[in-house]
């Protein structure tokens, strides 16, 4: 008997895969595998109802600790592509491994996808399952399918698909991000309504301010310590360390509620199309502000310019799915080097959509205080006035440059000597 293992939704394309998979490739069997990544719990329900009316065997595996653990390691790399906090980038080789575990113990022979030939997930999900034996199917790709076949097909079929919002946007949910797609907001000119939002309300004048803990580069504490909303808003364990996911779902809540995480851009996706995406990140606006800020307090300026160009790779990496290349495994033994000083708290505070960091602490601070003050004359035995001759050689060689230059140019200031006051490039 023959046997692949679907990544199963419960939406229209997994749906038509089923009787395609068996109809289409030949396979004796399908099992269909959803994996928790922070989903709503309707999705969940909707997959079962799903698998249910098809007979399809059916499981649901919980990944959300080890997703939340991925997305807080793109917290320690300030990791953003084009300004998206990589919330379906990082899940998918998350579900992609959940689902190749589950068919190794099924004894499948294959694992299929739904996805198009025109986005990005084919790419992070076959990024894993190709590192296996088994076999990798993409019905809708290769069969070349639109959504208007799918839906005369599973309308004759009688599959059990159901409407809603999936008729208008295309929405991924999980943990890190919201996604919403699709329909109108395919037009670039086309301004977003209040109702593609779930997780962000319209700001308010309201303002809130939340202290984070770092560990290592981890945020593993959030207190609220004050500010103007009269909301109910829970402290979140009063400071106490919390686990990922806990600490992820309430500054979702909280910072969601003054509006705090949403993006709209036009996406370059790997395979170069553009697109119009919008995004809700909440909680990930929050971290990824609060980091930065603490490494601003923490790491030189050699550290910080460097880690932007390790950050930037990482993120890219992540973008694509492929958070377990050589690439980034180097890349995050620098992280992990210099996150060993990212410890600390950061004030941030909710405010017109904004989370704006306004107060930072550490024991690692590169920070002196007495040596910044504008009230203070000798700082280690340094005067202002040593501060002459650096100032004298600063700009000296672009100076001298710009000297030599002018005397090409105009070759009559070379004969009357020049008339700049530079000096021989020889008199160092």
């Amino acid at each position: 008997m023959t046997r692949v293992a679907l990544a199963f939704s419960g939406g229209l394309d997994t749906t038509v895969c089923v009787p395609l998979l068996e109809e289409e490739y030949g396979y004796d069997e399908v099992i269909g595998v959803t994996v928790d990544v922070g989903q709503p719990a309707a999705e969940f329900a909707e997959a079962e109802e799903t698998a249910e009316a098809l007979d399809l065997e059916h499981y649901v595996v919980d990944a959300r600790d080890e997703f939340a653990r991925q997305c807080l390691e793109s917290v320690r790399a300030n990791a953003t592509y084009q300004g998206y906090p990589l919330g379906t980038a990082l899940a998918r080789p998350v579900i992609a491994e959940a689902i190749l575990d589950v068919a190794k113990e099924r004894g499948c022979d294959a694992v299929a996808h739904g996805c198009t030939g025109k986005g990005n997930d084919q790419l992070r999900f076959e990024a894993v399952w190709r590192a296996s034996d088994l076999e990798v199917i993409a019905p809708v790709r290769e069969l070349g399918l639109t959504r208007e076949w799918e839906m005369e097909y599973a309308a004759e079929r009688d599959l059990p698909v159901e409407g809603g919002n999936e008729g208008v946007w295309s929405i991924d949910t999980n943990l890190w991000s919201r996604s919403i797609e699709g329909g109108k907001l395919e037009d670039p000119g086309h301004v977003p309504s209040e109702e593609i939002y779930e997780w962000t309300t319209a700001p308010t004048g309201e303002t809130e301010l939340v202290e984070i803990e770092f560990d290592e580069g981890y945020p593993v504490a959030v207190n609220t310590v004050g500010g103007t909303s009269t909301s109910s808003q829970p402290t979140a364990g009063g400071g106490e360390e919390m686990e990922p996911v806990e600490l992820i779902e309430h500054l979702n809540e909280l910072a969601g509620s003054y509006g705090v995480g949403r993006t709209d851009m036009m996406e370059d996706r790997m395979l170069g199309l553009k697109v119009r995406e919008n995004y809700e990140h909440p909680a990930a606006t929050t971290l990824l502000n609060a980091h930065e800020a603490l490494e601003q307090l923490v790491l030189t300026k050699e550290e910080r310019d460097f880690k932007a160009l390790v950050d930037d790779e990482w993120a890219q990496k992540g973008y694509q799915g492929l958070v377990d290349a050589p690439l980034v495994k180097a890349l995050q033994g620098f992280i992990d080097e210099t996150q060993k000083k990212v410890t600390g708290t950061v004030t941030i505070k909710f405010q017109g959509g904004q989370a704006r960091p306004v107060a930072r602490e550490s024991d690692y601070a590169v920070y002196s205080e007495s040596a910044a003050s504008f009230n203070t004359e000798t700082v280690d035995g340094i005067t202002q006035a040593d501060a002459t001759g650096v100032a004298k050689y600063h700009g000296f060689q672009s100076r001298l440059a710009n000297s030599v230059a002018k005397k090409v140019e105009k070759p009559e200031l070379a004969a009357d000597g020049g008339t700049d006051g530079s000096t021989d490039a020889n008199e160092e």
